[in-house]
């Protein structure tokens, strides 16, 4: 009889998993917690039409962030101009464009 060939090998899993080296973020990385408006909102105003900056307070400077084309939001405070006050789906309470908002 012929000599069969040594079967293959496979790993066996042992349970264990990998896990990605931890991060500690800093303190920019977290939102305001006076920015916040708790429960957040679930009926809108307005939709983001492109991709926009917000800011947590100051429009000039880099952004705090950026709402995604189609984000919806509450408009909170417009006294005209080129900013306006809104809250996002998160309760995110931040400063954006208002032309970059369409009414639903």
């Amino acid at each position: 009889m012929a000599k069969r060939p040594p079967a293959k090998r496979h790993s066996v899993d042992t349970g264990r998993m990998l896990r990605p080296k931890s991060v500690v973020l800093g303190d920019a990385t977290l939102i305001p917690e006076h920015r916040l408006i708790t429960p957040p909102p679930d009926q809108f105003t307005h939709e983001v039409q492109h991709a926009q900056p917000y800011y947590y307070e100051q429009t000039s400077g880099p952004p705090d962030g950026q709402f995604t084309a189609g984000a919806r939001v509450v408009l909170m405070r417009y006294e005209g101009g080129a900013y306006c006050r809104v809250v996002d789906s998160r309760g995110l309470y931040v400063g954006t464009a208002f032309a970059g908002l369409r009414s639903l």
